[in-house]
């Protein structure tokens, strides 16, 4: 079985998103979010989707087929939700992150770091 306790930065973006948008998770819709999340960087739609098919297979996320649409010329749209195993990377790398927080809250003081903004 392949070891999912460490994820990637990316990976989690894609985690938040599929969490966040709930039943309305497939991949444009995540795609969009995983964009608003990692700003200003951009995110490439087929590195989204590579990443969907990776947490699949780690069984992180799972994926059912809807209905064939008419406004999508009868093709029917991927959705994806958390799985349990999911929930709890996700969980475990919030609070990592928010561990990390309060040590460089508590180095650099309250409020005196900011995220760098590139061009």
């Amino acid at each position: 079985m392949e070891d999912t306790s460490s994820l990637g930065q990316f990976e989690q973006l894609v985690l938040t998103a599929v969490l966040s948008l709930g039943d309305n998770a497939y991949g444009v819709t995540i795609h969009q979010k995983v964009e608003v999340l990692n700003h200003p960087k951009a995110a490439a739609l087929g590195a989204v989707y590579v990443t969907l098919d990776r947490l699949e297979d780690k069984k992180l996320i799972a994926s059912k087929l809807s209905d064939p649409t008419p406004e999508r010329g009868g093709r029917a749209k991927r959705f994806y939700r958390l799985s349990e195993k999911g929930e709890r990377a996700l969980k475990d790398a919030a609070a990592t992150a928010r561990r990390m927080c309060d040590v460089l809250e508590s180095s650099w003081g309250e409020g005196a770091w900011k995220p760098v903004r590139t061009r």
